[in-house]
């Protein structure tokens, strides 16, 4: 039963860590080389790993443009971001304008280094891409960057599951275990009734 117990629970907190790996904003300092148009096949097992198509555009088409972000980080391993609109679904970053990051794209300095924010991951085997949210200038490949918002976000999420767990555990003193002494005195009661009856 334990193994039963443990097993359910490593499985939940494994889709919670994968869920916010996904989705929770992340930064790479990198260069930006190109952008590109790819026209993708969005059908199959990889269609999940895509947001919804750019508001305004009919969402039930299986193919459509690609905006694509080529870039290159500080040892020299090529890298590349989609750029798509996330609209109002999950996850919320309510982006509309991946027309006008593309333009900013486009636009950079070759030779300068950029935090671009994203989410998502990189899989040659899938064929996915993270998606890129904002381009923003930095002093160079080294510089530190502090993801406040993900502690701030995690430590609220912290703190949810454990006033959840404490009230969980409160309840179960007061309700549940009570019930469960109830059952077993019973048990007993049940148990010495029999002996009696079996001795006689």
């Amino acid at each position: 039963m334990r193994f039963i117990k443990w097993s359910i629970l490593t499985v939940f907190w494994l889709s919670v860590g994968s869920v916010l790996y996904y989705s929770l904003p992340q930064r790479d300092i990198v260069q930006i080389k190109g952008t590109e148009i790819l026209r993708a096949d969005l059908s199959g097992w990889n269609r999940v790993f895509y947001a919804q198509s750019d508001s305004g555009n009919d969402a039930t088409l299986q193919n459509r443009d690609l905006r694509l972000i080529n870039t290159r980080m500080a040892r020299e391993r090529p890298y590349v971001f989609r750029n798509e609109d996330t609209g109002f679904g999950g996850p919320f970053y309510f982006k509309l304008d991946s027309s006008n990051l593309q333009a900013e794209a486009q636009s950079v300095e070759r030779d300068e280094w950029y935090a671009v924010t994203h989410y998502g991951l990189r899989s040659e085997f899938l064929s996915i891409y993270p998606n890129a949210i904002s381009i923003k200038r930095v002093t160079g490949p080294d510089v530190q960057l502090i993801p406040w918002f993900n502690i701030v976000f995690l430590t609220m999420l912290a703190a949810v599951f454990w006033a959840v767990w404490v009230r969980w555990r409160r309840f179960r003193v007061a309700k549940i275990d009570p019930l469960g002494d109830e059952v077993d005195e019973g048990l007993d009661g049940t148990r010495t009734r029999i002996r009696g009856w079996l001795g006689r």
